[in-house]
């Protein structure tokens, strides 16, 4: 199986084709494939879906996907990085739910749009993504920027409602605020302690854990500790920071700390996961 890199933050393909390769590949990038016109099979992770116009898939780090093509079909591919998302201009507390959300997509084939009016907007935005991209008219690149943040943001909300990412829809709007919260401070551990998220939602200590849990399903200390690490996998796997670097931006106090809370939630340090990625520490 072949990897594919991608040496830039972002990159638009366009292109018509009889046939595709038949072996598997993969990326170290994330890769939006959307289907303009023509029919064929989507396989990934061994599973395979028949797709048509108006499909998108997402390719997440290390999916290894192919495409069998029945008609002639024409492929619009979005391939973006972390870099990307980090520099595209989305606020920063989104940034970090984004990065959650997308490293975490079920792999497994399949259109990544369920919900029938996104579906409506993405064909005319990649229609404009295209235009920009091939026209090179005045701020083509600003208006391409804006127009690829939105298609990644739609893709998001598709990927966090329907595959379980977020809580139900009945849930009430305190505990989605303060999930929301927590994703969004996720780097500030003094920000996460009961007491200061106590006063800040008016809630009694004792009360919070319970109306967490209750809606949730889950301790808030067991969703913050497995929230934060999912976040730590993706930076050793997928970034090239220092151990010490990593462990700062998550605000542990050194990297003792750091490597104590990492074994303790996946059974190795973080050396050890890093290396087992086929990445130097």
């Amino acid at each position: 199986m072949t990897r594919e890199n991608l040496y830039e933050a972002y990159s638009i393909v366009y292109k018509t084709m009889d046939e595709c390769p038949a072996e598997g590949h993969s990326h170290s990038f994330f890769e939006l494939v959307y289907i303009v016109s023509g029919s064929g099979e989507q396989c990934i992770n061994n599973s395979r879906f028949n797709y048509n116009e108006g499909h998108m898939f997402l390719i997440t780090p290390e999916d290894c996907h192919s495409f069998e093509i029945r008609t002639t079909t024409t492929f619009f591919f979005l391939r973006f990085n972390n870099i990307y998302i980090k520099d595209s201009g989305i606020p920063e507390g989104n940034v970090q739910k984004l990065e959650y959300i997308l490293q975490n997509a079920n792999h497994r084939p399949g259109c990544i749009l369920r919900n029938l009016e996104d579906k409506k907007i993405a064909r005319p935005l990649v229609d404009a993504i295209i235009r920009e991209h091939t026209g090179l008219d005045i701020s083509h690149r600003e208006l391409i920027r804006q127009y690829v943040n939105t298609l990644i943001l739609i893709v998001a909300r598709n990927i966090a409602k329907f595959q379980g990412l977020e809580m139900a829809a009945h849930t009430e709007d305190k505990a989605r605020n303060i999930l929301q919260f927590i994703q969004s401070n996720i780097f500030y551990p003094e920000k996460l302690r009961a007491d200061f998220l106590s006063e800040h939602f008016n809630l009694s200590n004792a009360y919070l854990g319970r109306y967490f849990k209750k809606h949730t399903g889950q301790t808030m200390r067991h969703y913050i500790a497995q929230y934060r690490t999912k976040l730590i996998e993706h930076r050793l796997q997928y970034s090239d920071k220092r151990i010490n670097e990593i462990a700062d931006e998550f605000g542990f106090t050194d990297e003792s700390h750091f490597n104590k809370f990492f074994r303790k939630q996946n059974g190795q340090s973080p050396r050890s996961y890093r290396k087992k990625a086929g990445l130097m520490a």
